[in-house]
């Protein structure tokens, strides 16, 4: 009797350690993307035979490969089903993370703005009559302003071809891509006839956008001295100002009111406590009507008493002063409440050692206060620096970056942050559609911030601190 191997059994046990995790972080990547890549192709197939198709379909084709591959994915490695709790997570994390990074350093080296958006120019949608063959559209006549059909179609060269036409039906519902063989006249001459379900009336152009390599960077340093330099400084000082501001503010009142022969000290942290408990939507606006030159009680209040008002949000310095002050009211009570936590940690018998020792209250807060609340106080004036260097709420809400200062951008006000600048580029020039300048912005805050975070890392000793 003779004896068969039989096939090794693929075991179920995955591989041990970070290299197990990241194997299978991998593969599920690998499905995923080719799930997605699927549903895209599967997505345009279906478009150009069915141009009336949903656009949501590409999501049905995509699902529709994730369920299939997951089996086939459990078959190849068993281990993986243990994983496959992760889909949803790393599906949020493409979605919500990772797209928004590839697209903002993508459209950061393109022309891309409401303009040069990918998408059809309807507004100079022009009548057309399509020839018996399906593959020539003759135009109407051609809209004004433009002296020939390649000026009108935007194409990258005089004979159109390779370039795109739009075509719309009677219901101008679903824009139709065609790919354009040559023009003459107000002809349009297809590469491949249009699809008998589909009866074209009208054409457009694509509002195309390219690559235009380095080009946003250039304009930006190339007009630094009035947009990007001086914002970097006013973003750097009220980052740090701020910062510095609140923790002295609230490490005062965090000492005082952790005393616990201070009466009525319960009363006194819940109503300090309540600025922080107020949304800042709210408590801007208020501050921003008490602030008022004419109207506010600020100003009537130093009128009663003899001195005249003071343009708190209509002049740059006074408007640097006005934000750091309501920044001040926003943010002391987190730097009170983490004081009086930290305080908590303390032991008391080492003020009590110190008070026999014949120390003075400040010689104890000096000698052990401070020293101990180095270690809890220092990642936490770390990160409240990096929010305050992207703090975009508090300068849209109080002043929206301004008021203007002579020799700046109209982008770059006073008291605009780095954040905002990239906002009003993005959503207030060109049209209010700038999205490639305002990427290239956003690529340059991000290189900002992460060297000046290192630059603190290093000097808090954060990385000695992970090397122990």
């Amino acid at each position: 009797m003779t004896l068969t191997a039989s096939p090794r059994p693929r075991t179920a046990a995955p591989p041990d350690g970070v290299r197990g995790i990241l194997l299978a972080i991998l593969i599920l990547a690998v499905l995923l993307g080719s799930a997605a890549l699927i549903g895209w192709l599967l997505s345009g197939v279906t478009a150009r035979f069915v141009p009336q198709a949903p656009p949501y379909l590409i999501l049905v084709y995509t699902l529709g490969a994730l369920l299939l591959g997951m089996p086939v994915v459990a078959r190849l490695f068993p281990w993986m089903v243990n994983w496959y709790y992760l889909v949803p997570s790393l599906v949020f994390l493409a979605a919500f993370t990772v797209l928004p990074i590839v697209l903002t350093v993508n459209y950061a080296f393109t022309n891309y703005s409401g303009q040069n958006s990918g998408n059809p120019d309807t507004g100079v949608r022009t009548e057309a009559v399509l020839s018996a063959d399906r593959r020539t559209l003759t135009l109407a006549e051609l809209p004004e302003g433009a002296s020939s059909l390649a000026e009108f179609l935007r194409c990258r060269n005089a004979s159109c071809v390779g370039d795109t036409a739009i075509l719309y039906d009677e219901d101008a519902s679903t824009p139709v891509r065609a790919q354009i063989a040559s023009v003459q006249g107000q002809s349009i001459t297809l590469t491949a006839p249009v699809a008998e379900t589909f009866q074209p009336a009208s054409v457009t152009r694509l509002n195309r956008y390219e690559y235009v390599g380095l080009a946003n960077f250039r304009e930006i340093f190339g007009r630094a001295s009035s947009a990007l330099w001086p914002v970097f400084v006013w973003t750097v000082v009220f980052a740090f100002s701020t910062v510095v501001i609140n923790a002295i503010a609230g490490l005062i009142l965090g000492i005082l009111l952790y005393n616990k022969r201070l009466k009525g000290r319960n009363i006194y942290r819940t109503l300090l406590f309540l600025p922080w408990a107020i949304p800042a939507v709210i408590s801007v606006q208020m501050w921003k009507a008490l602030l008022n030159q004419q109207f506010g009680i600020v100003n009537k209040t130093l009128g009663l008493l003899g001195i005249a008002a003071v343009p708190w949000l209509g002049d740059p310095l006074w408007a640097k002063i006005s934000v750091l002050l309501v920044n001040l009211w926003l943010g002391f009570p987190y730097m009170m409440t983490a004081t009086i936590s930290a305080l908590a940690t303390i032991n008391d018998d080492l003020y009590e050692a110190a008070s026999i020792d014949g120390a003075s209250r400040w010689q104890q807060i000096q000698n052990i206060t401070l020293p101990l609340l180095r270690t809890s106080f220092t990642p936490i004036l770390l990160s409240g620096f990096a929010f305050n260097f992207n703090n975009f709420g508090i300068i849209y809400l109080l002043t929206g970056g301004g008021p203007p200062q002579e020799g700046r951008d109209a982008t770059a006000q006073s008291t605009d942050i780095l954040l905002s600048w990239g906002y009003n580029t993005a959503f207030a020039a060109s049209g209010g559609q700038n999205y490639a300048l305002a990427s290239a912005i956003a690529l340059i805050i991000f290189f900002l911030t992460l060297g000046i975070s290192l630059v603190n890392f290093k000097a808090a000793g954060v990385f000695e601190e992970a090397r122990r």
